[in-house]
């Protein structure tokens, strides 16, 4: 059995996550480690790099593969682009999973298990390693597939074919990649706010806190107290947690209300910055 802690996922399809791959080949020396059916893998230490032609998110039957080329595989992080009609430059990473239905990959309803804390501390050394000016720093909420049973997060360059192909932004990337490290914080679930997590990406970055899943305004709106409840629960379960964070001002006082009782009901714990210890420099 071939062991690695840490796979990284490269799509030949994807030019950020393409670009990425070519920045960890220079700064590492990988080994050879073969090819299994449509994918080749490499390693170097706790890390594997596997390069595929399939699309990410849509590697349902990612863990059969990591199987089948007998590999032990704790984690996993996706290389990838962001895209969005903003065109806006960005470095981002975020949880997988489906609060709905899953048009992007996925399953329907299902999250894929939440990995708070490296994704935190890759989000705190994006911030840190950045001097791209133009490029904003941030998480994104669970969105889109695959399926699978690791902890997992996607790493991107977003968000149009102006910016993917920069190549200082993916040598940022590669050194995050290279040098992040869970650390002790606790974890905690984020609820309501935009697509873009701007609360939770300033809470993450200002106090020492780790955010697993991220449940969205927009899934939020229009929900009836039950399917709020399984959101929020299924967040907390896939993210190992029963902390809850509410962007409390992106809600109106009688929802916010509401959605704090809901949460208190379900038997998770509310928290602000106020309960949390800021971060050394801040």
């Amino acid at each position: 059995m071939i062991e690695g802690k840490r796979l990284l996922v490269c799509c030949e399809t994807d030019i950020p996550s393409v670009n990425m791959k070519s920045q960890l080949l220079k700064k590492r020396e990988w080994e050879d480690m073969g090819t299994h059916g449509k994918d080749s893998f490499i390693g170097n230490g706790r890390n594997v790099i596997m390069t595929t032609p399939d699309l990410h998110i849509r590697l349902e039957d990612l863990d059969e593969r990591i199987a089948a080329a007998s590999l032990k595989i704790d984690e996993v992080v996706f290389m990838s682009r962001h895209s969005a009609a903003s065109g806006e430059a960005s470095l981002t990473v975020h949880p997988i999973g489906n609060f709905r239905e899953n048009r992007f990959g996925g399953k329907e309803r299902t999250l894929v298990q939440s990995n708070p804390a490296l994704m935190t501390d890759a989000l705190r050394r994006i911030s840190r390693y950045n001097d791209l000016n133009n490029f904003r720093v941030c998480f994104e909420v669970t969105h889109h597939g695959p399926w699978l049973d690791k902890p997992t997060f996607f790493i991107e360059i977003g968000s149009d074919e102006r910016n993917w192909g920069n190549e200082r932004a993916a040598d940022i990337l590669s050194e995050v990649i290279i040098d992040m490290e869970p650390n002790d914080y606790d974890a905690a679930v984020g609820v309501a706010g935009g697509h873009y997590a701007p609360r939770f990406t300033e809470v993450a970055l200002g106090f020492g806190i780790n955010f697993g899943h991220m449940v969205p305004g927009y899934h939020i709106e229009g929900s009836s107290d039950e399917d709020i409840v399984r959101m929020v629960g299924d967040a907390c379960a896939a993210s190992e947690t029963d902390l809850v964070y509410v962007h409390r001002k992106s809600l109106k006082g009688p929802e916010e209300k509401r959605i704090s009782e809901l949460i208190l009901s379900a038997g998770h714990e509310l928290i602000t910055s106020s309960d949390l210890e800021p971060l050394s420099g801040n």
